[in-house]
This record gives C-alpha cells, sequence and structure tokens, in this order.
C-alpha cells in the first residue's frame, strides 16, 4: 500500500503491520470456520437469524406499528406507561380530544415519509385513539339537553386553537369508564427536536390560562407537578382572573355540574338547584355608594 509523503515512514510501517495482523486474523478466522461441522455452521446461521428477526420485530412493535384505537392499548402498554407521538385530528369536548398515532418508523415523517394522515371523518372512523387530558376538568358542554357550562365554548376553543391539527406526544395512564385513554399530554418543542424533548405539558398550560380546574376524583393523575403543584397553578389562575375565572371565584366546577345534574330527577329540577352568581358590582353602583 502506497502511503501519502507526509505520513511518516515509521508511522506507515506501524500502520503496514497493523493491516496485516487483521488480515492474518480474518484468514485464521475463515480457516477454523471452515473446520467446523455442517451441523454447528446450521445452528449458528440459524441462531443469527432468529436473532436478526427478532430484532427486527421488537424493532416494529416499538416503532413501526400504528395503534389505531383504543381496544389496541392493552394493559401491558399501560403498566409501561407508553409515550406516543400522533397528531389531533379532532376535539368535541375541552378536556379530551382524537389522536392519530403516527409511529417514528410508520411512514408519517420525513425522510420515511410515504404515508399521509386522513383528513375525511369516514376515512378516521376506528383510527384513532380517544384521549382524556390527565389531571384536569374543563366546563362542561351542553350533551343530552343539558345547558352547557358558562365559557364552555371559550375553553373549547382555547383547546382547538393550541391542540388542533398539531402534532403532541402522549403518555398512556388508564382507560376511563368510557374507554377514553387517560394520559399525559406534552405539546412538541418550538426549537429542539421533538425525539429528544417534549414541550409544554397540556394541562399544566389548561390551569395556568384559567380554562380547566384540578380534577380531583379517584384514579387522578398530576405529572411531575403533582397534585400540589396543581392546586398551585389554578390558585394563581383564580387570582389573576383568568380564563372561567373572570366574573370572580365563585363558579361552579364541573364536578359540581355533574353532581347536580346527577342527583336531581330532572332537568328543571337541576336548574332550580343552580347556583345563583354574584352580580358584578360596576362602576355605576361605585358612584351609588359614594353619594348615598
Amino acid at each position: 500500500m502506497h502511503w501519502p509523503s507526509w505520513i511518516p515512514p515509521e508511522a506507515s510501517k506501524k500502520a503496514t503491520v497493523t493491516v496485516q495482523e487483521i488480515d492474518g486474523a480474518v484468514e485464521k478466522f475463515k480457516a477454523q470456520f471452515h473446520t467446523l461441522p455442517r451441523s454447528v455452521v446450521a445452528l449458528m446461521t440459524f441462531t443469527l437469524g432468529s436473532v436478526a428477526t427478532l430484532s427486527s420485530v421488537l424493532m416494529y412493535k416499538r416503532y413501526g406499528r400504528r395503534i389505531r384505537h383504543s381496544e389496541w392499548v392493552t394493559p401491558k402498554l399501560l403498566t409501561r406507561k407508553r409515550w406516543l407521538k400522533g397528531v389531533v385530528t379532532s376535539v368535541g369536548d375541552a378536556d379530551n380530544f382524537r389522536f392519530f398515532h403516527t409511529p417514528t418508523f410508520g411512514g408519517y415523517s420525513w425522510p420515511l415519509k410515504f404515508r399521509r394522515i386522513p383528513s375525511l371523518s369516514k376515512d378516521l372512523k376506528n383510527e384513532t385513539l380517544h384521549i382524556r387530558i390527565a389531571g384536569v376538568d374543563a366546563p362542561e358542554a351542553g350533551h343530552f339537553g343539558k345547558p352547557p357550562q358558562p365559557y364552555a365554548a371559550e375553553s373549547l376553543a382555547w383547546l382547538r386553537n393550541r391542540i388542533l391539527g398539531k402534532k403532541v406526544y402522549v403518555q398512556l395512564l388508564r382507560k376511563d369508564q368510557y374507554s377514553r385513554i387517560v394520559a399525559q399530554v406534552y405539546l412538541t418543542p418550538r426549537i429542539l427536536p421533538g425525539f429528544l424533548f417534549y414541550g409544554k405539558n397540556l394541562p399544566v398550560e389548561m390551569l395556568k390560562a384559567g380554562w380547566a380546574v384540578i380534577y380531583e376524583q379517584a384514579g387522578a393523575e398530576y405529572g411531575k407537578l403533582g397534585k400540589e403543584g396543581y392546586l398551585r397553578l389554578e390558585a394563581q389562575a383564580k387570582a389573576a382572573r383568568r380564563g372561567m375565572w373572570k366574573d370572580g371565584v365563585n363558579a361552579e366546577t364541573p364536578a359540581q355540574y355533574k353532581l347536580r345534574h346527577a342527583s336531581a330527577a330532572s332537568l328543571e329540577e337541576a336548574e332550580a338547584a343552580k347556583p345563583t352568581a354574584r352580580k358584578k358590582k360596576g362602576a355605576q353602583s361605585w358612584l351609588i355608594r359614594l353619594f348615598s
């Protein structure tokens, strides 16, 4: 082998010896391999093939297989609190949404992009997970003839603006009584790569903005901040009169709203038990008190 002129002769000689040693070792291995019995060679070939196949299957299950809907979420995935990456395809209420899983090697992102996320409702049927955001409760929309809570539309609009059509990361925690997947939800980071770092925590952002309250029912999950951290964020939003606390801190919570309707025998009875809101004291009442 001809070495460049700028390499000292001693170094080139040493490198030549090293290459010769490697070539000798390779030839020695070949000679020993050819002396092995055919049964041993066959066993080695089978073992290497099995290991390669098993590794490929495990890689596919972890990074290539798409979880189509909630029925595909096994207890094992929940026990491991599996992380999934995907896109929000719809937001029906202010604390849950539909999630289309896009695995890393599933063909939904560059440089391996060869699939697209369906845009029509009929194509998305049985192809999404129904995600319930963990640790928070948002104002209830009107369902089954029930009137919506104040600020239900505003909280829904806020959530849609933040996540609809965007990529999010969810950590699967458990299934609730409606077969929804309760999950911690993170937004994508603005600058850093999403496969290394997560962005802002969605339930934390909801509490900060005042569009949700802490969920305190059995089995609630609060993430890294814990329950005390969530309570602190809710108190800060109340003090700043943000979101649903705009008119004061005595608003009926979603849990109180659901309990009121569940306890009533009829819709009329539930509405009769509705707490009366305090009237806002404006400038006119202030002038009246000043000159009375």
